[in-house]
């Protein structure tokens, strides 16, 4: 009997007793809650499925807006720097989600099982993509949770079902990011590399020719392909890792907006606090005033 939506958002609900993000017994698995719309707040998306129980959620990419929900379900395929917002939850009906890492290699060699032709190559697809949730990877994604009712059969049976449900994309509608993620020598891979090395070095001077490189790709190809799945430059990308991870010192170790600033790669209080500006909507120590009162 297929399951009903109903059945995620009460095992959703009976295993995150308070809000917030929740690691599970299921490696690679985590839950999310949120009582109440959040404010927008930046994170990083990592190769990660969002299947959504109940409430809806907007995630900002660049200037693209992806809004996901109980009937679509969002798919990360590289690290990328995002902003994200509850947009609809109460006390009530909160927002309720299941947030499964990727396996890369696993994905591989389904992809090798069950090929499909291939269309032109062309630019490398976004890194985010909505899709329709359907019954069949609703009806897996509730067997994963149901897991937790059961923890004597996680490790025998929570594989299996994480293999159907990477299935379930692979073969669903909209299956095309899923199937470039698939492909070690697919150019969204190559940028994915370069996307690793970037966030390893997001404080330090580098050029464009260097970061190519790193992607084995020309100049123009990797800054064509680089916009395409992140929606923005590989400096702007930059830019949003430092500004992110400057917001995340100055509201949980309470540093000061020109030593953040520095920690991360500026050499200019006021460049520093321009960029701010204009990505956060409001000078850097006044946004993590507000930022602060809010988490007590």
């Amino acid at each position: 009997m297929p399951s009903h939506p109903a059945m995620l958002v009460d095992l959703l609900d009976r295993h995150t007793a308070t809000d917030g993000l929740h690691a599970t017994a299921i490696p690679g698995v985590s839950l999310v809650r949120s009582s109440a719309p959040t404010m927008p707040m930046p994170v990083v998306y990592e190769p990660t499925l969002c299947l959504v129980a109940q409430g809806r959620k907007r995630a900002m990419l660049g200037a693209t807006r992806y809004v996901y929900d109980a009937a679509h379900y969002l798919v990360a395929s590289v690290d990328l720097p995002v902003v994200g917002t509850v947009i609809e939850a109460s006390a009530a009906r909160p927002y309720l989600c299941l947030v499964l890492d990727l396996d890369m290699a696993r994905l591989g060699e389904l992809a090798l099982r069950h090929p499909l032709p291939e269309a032109g190559s062309g630019l490398s697809p976004r890194g985010i993509a909505l899709n329709q949730t359907t019954p069949e990877l609703l009806d897996a994604a509730v067997r994963l949770a149901a897991l937790l009712d059961a923890p004597q059969d996680i490790a025998e049976l929570a594989p299996l079902v994480q293999r159907e449900i990477l299935y379930r994309l692979l073969s669903g509608p909209g299956n095309s990011l899923v199937r470039h993620m698939a492909q070690a020598d697919s150019h969204l891979n190559q940028i994915a590399r370069a996307i690793a090395w970037i966030r390893g070095r997001y404080a330090q001077a580098w050029t464009i020719d260097e970061v190519a490189a790193v992607a084995g790709m020309s100049r123009s190809s990797f800054h064509a392909h680089f916009k395409a799945v992140t929606s923005m430059s590989p400096l702007a990308f930059r830019t949003q890792l430092r500004l992110q991870e400057a917001r995340r010192m100055m509201v949980a170790e309470a540093m000061d907006a020109a030593s953040a600033g520095f920690q991360v790669g500026y050499e200019s209080p006021s460049q520093f606090s321009r960029d701010y500006g204009r990505v956060f909507g409001m000078p850097p120590a006044k946004d993590a005033q507000r930022l602060r009162s809010g988490v007590a």
